[in-house]
């Protein structure tokens, strides 16, 4: 019978610390881009002409509704075939990025609808330029409305970084496969990660409950 071996946990220490700053760079980068890049979906889907309109929901459609694993596949074994090419971590993070990108639009463009029609009606009537409008006007009424919402993504996105291992990146999942190949050991690998995601997620979630009691006031 299998019985718990500590000496194997510090063994996997090392590996382990090297894969969870690779998650944590993943998710913090691959965050920042996506809701970055949410917005500016966002903003396409009000473009005031359908030539711009009608692409950026072609494009945001066909990325929502192929896998992400699809994708990292893609930009990893297709796109230096047409001279594109980046390290399988720069590769990871844009496409994680951009997968995401699609689902954090659709919650900017809610939280955009939802700002009553009296706001954009009282800044036309103040003649403020498009620009000062959105910043000034919407998107601070529209953000505070969707921040738990994109904290929700943040945890999928965390829960998606082990199909990274898929493209060779070194995040944990991909250490302690290496670790458990190296010394037939894996319960114990696979055990620190699973607890290492609990430890994540968990208060990332109680974190975003809290927030969103707040604005919610």
């Amino acid at each position: 019978m299998k019985t718990w071996d500590w000496s194997a946990v510090v063994d996997f220490m090392p590996r382990f610390l090297d894969g969870l700053l690779v998650t944590l760079q993943v998710l913090v980068l691959g965050s920042l881009l996506s809701f970055t890049l949410g917005l500016v979906w966002a903003i396409g889907f009000r473009a005031p002409t359908r030539f711009i309109r009608w692409p950026v929901h072609a494009v945001t459609e066909f990325i929502r509704n192929t896998p992400l694993l699809v994708q990292l596949f893609f930009f990893f074994f297709v796109l230096p075939e047409f001279g594109v090419q980046f390290s399988a971590l720069t590769t990871g993070t844009i496409a994680i990025g951009v997968h995401y990108s699609t689902y954090t639009a659709q919650v900017y463009r809610a939280g955009i609808e939802a700002v009553p029609p009296g706001q954009w009606e009282a800044a036309t009537a103040l003649s403020l330029p498009t620009g000062r409008t959105w910043t000034a006007v919407i998107l601070p009424q529209a953000i505070r409305r969707i921040v738990p919402a994109l904290g929700n993504y943040v945890i999928s996105m965390l829960k998606d970084t082990p199909l990274l291992a898929g493209i060779s990146v070194l995040e944990m999942l991909q250490q302690s496969r290496l670790e458990s190949a190296a010394t037939f050991q894996y319960t114990e690998p696979l055990t620190v990660v699973g607890v290492a995601f609990i430890l994540i997620a968990y208060p990332a979630s109680l974190l975003m409950r809290a927030l969103e009691r707040r604005l919610v006031r």
